[in-house]
């Protein structure tokens, strides 16, 4: 029988394989070289599928180490996810995706601000011919929190994603989405407690849980915000933000301060809107709340937006991601 070869394995009888498999270390590219390589975007029909134009389309979650500057004028190293999407004409095959990426690294060396985002926008839409071009920083960024009473100091860490789009009018926006984490005491629980120790001196505790509000805020023309404003909203809204260091006189200060602030999840949204409200640096908002049921198996949750019109709606449904 005549001896078959495999195309990428030599065979036991020892015929070689038809494709050559090696990798040469040695190979150095010149521009000749780089200049034959076959480029998509000059192939003809090669677009599969319906010729209509994508909304989106592009690189989610690449990282790298970003600078942001913070309030006190301190810059942050951070690890940083980076999603960044354009839309993409009817017809064309490809955006070219590695320049998405290699945009950041032109700019590493730079603290990141809106406008840094704003003019990586119009590079995009200039160099890949995009109508619409998106951008999201993602990362978590430290802040140090001083304890109730102690005096100790410890690293609370936020999830913070700097969002900007730009479309094909050039109409700018910038978005800044914040997590904060705090504690929710059931007021109907608080009540029944009570009522079992007044009534029948049984000692009862109200059911509290860790919970969570997102916060996503569009800034107004020509004002700003800093990540540190945003957490003093929340914590001024809420009062309630979870502890990093605590000794026994710090963890009975919670207890009570728990006590002073019970809130349903809905509490919570008008908290956050009435303080949100009163910045006139926010031009849009809108929050989401979960509190993670320690009573029952699911959780409560509620969203609220400020109501501007052609703004934020209350359609938020992630409520997953706001499990803490």
């Amino acid at each position: 029988m005549k001896k078959k070869p495999m195309y990428l394995h030599q065979t036991a009888d020892g015929v070689a394989a038809l494709v050559n498999r090696t990798f040469d270390a040695k190979f150095e590219s010149d521009a000749a070289y780089r200049a034959s390589l076959p480029d998509m975007m000059e192939a003809v029909n090669a677009a599969e599928g319906a010729r209509v134009p994508i909304q989106q389309v592009g690189c989610a979650n690449f990282r790298l180490p970003l600078k942001f500057r913070a309030a006190d004028g301190k810059t942050h190293t951070l690890e940083t996810s980076v999603t960044g999407t354009v839309s993409l004409q009817a017809g064309l095959k490809g955006i070219n995706m590695g320049r998405i990426m290699r945009s950041f690294y032109e700019h590493e060396d730079e603290v990141f601000t809106f406008e840094v985002l704003r003019r990586l926008l119009l590079k995009y839409q200039r160099k890949i011919d995009s109508f619409d071009a998106r951008l999201k920083l993602a990362f978590s960024y430290p802040m140090l929190q001083a304890s109730l009473r102690s005096g100790m100091k410890g690293w609370q860490y936020y999830r913070v994603a700097y969002e900007a789009t730009m479309d094909r009018e050039g109409a700018f926006r910038r978005i800044v989405e914040f997590d904060f984490v705090y504690s929710s005491t059931c007021p109907c629980s608080a009540e029944l407690a009570e009522h079992a120790r007044n009534t029948r001196g049984v000692f009862a505790t109200p059911h509290a849980q860790r919970s969570k509000a997102r916060v996503r805020v569009e800034l107004a023309a020509g004002r700003t915000i800093s990540i540190e404003d945003l957490q003093q909203h929340c914590a001024h809204a809420l009062k309630t933000e979870t502890q990093v260091m605590v000794k026994r006189e710090d963890e009975q200060a919670f207890a009570e301060l728990n006590g002073a602030h019970i809130k349903f999840v809905e509490d919570a949204a008008r908290l956050l809107y009435q303080e949100l409200a009163k910045d006139k640096r926010i031009a849009d908002f809108q929050v989401a709340c979960s509190h993670l049921e320690s009573l029952h198996s699911h959780d409560a949750v509620s969203v609220i937006c400020k109501g501007v019109k052609g703004g934020f709606r209350a359609d938020f449904s992630d409520f997953q991601s706001l499990v803490c």
